[in-house]
């Protein structure tokens, strides 16, 4: 009998970011929110990859591109057991989980068509609050709250 290997052999980066653990049903819906759809720079993603962790996963390879924080928090919103992975000459500088934050500015639109922050030029603002088990994001303003189902990303 012999051993066959059961890997599957991506290409390194030399500089950029991984992201990794992305729940395999979030991968395209973080593609999307960062707008990685539109980059020019070399993208390599897997979806459905065997994880002993989550049993199906999702994976990020973007070269030459490290995030910002709002970037961050647009991840954690979607994928709250993602990690993101720093990468400069081919060398892990920064590995770390992304963290749900307490309060998102900006980055979310209000699910509630009547909210101030859809009628007229104000920023949104939530309060991450957890019903449930279930991840939610409070309005500021109007006090609605929005699945994360129901996110809409700016």
């Amino acid at each position: 009998m012999t051993n066959k290997r059961k890997e599957l052999i991506v290409s390194a980066i030399s500089n950029g970011t991984v992201i990794d653990h992305i729940p395999a049903d979030k991968l395209f819906q973080v593609v999307k929110i960062l707008d990685l759809d539109k980059t020019e720079k070399p993208l390599y993603f897997g979806t459905n990859l065997e994880s002993k962790k989550y049993g199906r996963k999702g994976i990020i390879k973007i070269s030459d591109k490290y995030f910002e924080m709002e970037d961050i928090n647009k991840i954690a919103l979607v994928a709250p057991t993602a990690t993101l992975i720093e990468i400069k000459d081919y060398e892990v500088v920064r590995k770390d989980n992304v963290s749900i934050p307490e309060h998102v500015e900006k980055i979310v639109k209000c699910f509630n068509p009547n909210c101030v922050t859809n009628k007229e030029n104000v920023p949104t603002k939530f309060n991450v609050i957890h019903v449930d088990g279930e991840m939610k994001l409070a309005c500021h303003y109007c006090e609605k709250n929005t699945s994360q189902a129901n996110m809409v990303f700016f």
